[in-house]
C-alpha cells in the first residue's frame, strides 16, 4: 500500500513539474517580448509608439492572467490526479481493463500507418 501512495506522490510531483515549467516558459515569453518591445522605444513615429504601448497593455493583461490561471490550473490538476489516484484504488480491474482496451486501440491505429 506504501508503494501505491508513493507511486501516486511521484505523479502528482511530475504533473506538477511540467506545469511549472510550461507556466515558466510563458513567462519566459512575455518577458522577452516586453524587453522587444522596450527596445523600440527609440523609434520615432507614432504608429510605432501606439503599437508598442497597446502591446505592453496586452502583455500586463496576458500576465495578470496567467497569474490567476497558474493557481486554477495548479489547483485542478491536484484535484484531477487525486480522483485518478482514488478510482483506480477503488477499481482497480477497471483501471486495468480501460488500459488494456487503450493500449490496444492505440496499437491498432499505429498498425494502420
Amino acid at each position: 500500500m506504501t508503494t501505491k501512495k508513493s507511486d501516486h506522490t511521484v505523479t502528482q510531483e511530475a504533473a506538477a513539474s511540467s506545469a511549472d515549467q510550461l507556466i515558466g516558459e510563458f513567462k519566459s515569453l512575455m518577458a522577452d517580448a516586453e524587453a522587444l518591445i522596450k527596445a523600440t522605444e527609440d523609434h520615432p513615429g507614432d504608429v510605432v509608439h501606439s503599437i508598442r504601448n497597446k502591446a505592453l497593455e496586452t502583455i500586463s493583461g496576458a500576465k495578470e492572467s496567467l497569474s490567476n490561471l497558474e493557481g486554477t490550473l495548479t489547483e485542478k490538476a491536484k484535484v484531477l490526479a487525486e480522483g485518478a489516484d482514488d478510482f483506480v484504488h477503488r477499481n482497480p480491474w477497471e483501471a486495468v481493463g480501460v488500459a488494456a482496451g487503450l493500449g490496444l486501440l492505440i496499437g491498432l491505429f499505429i498498425r494502420r500507418r
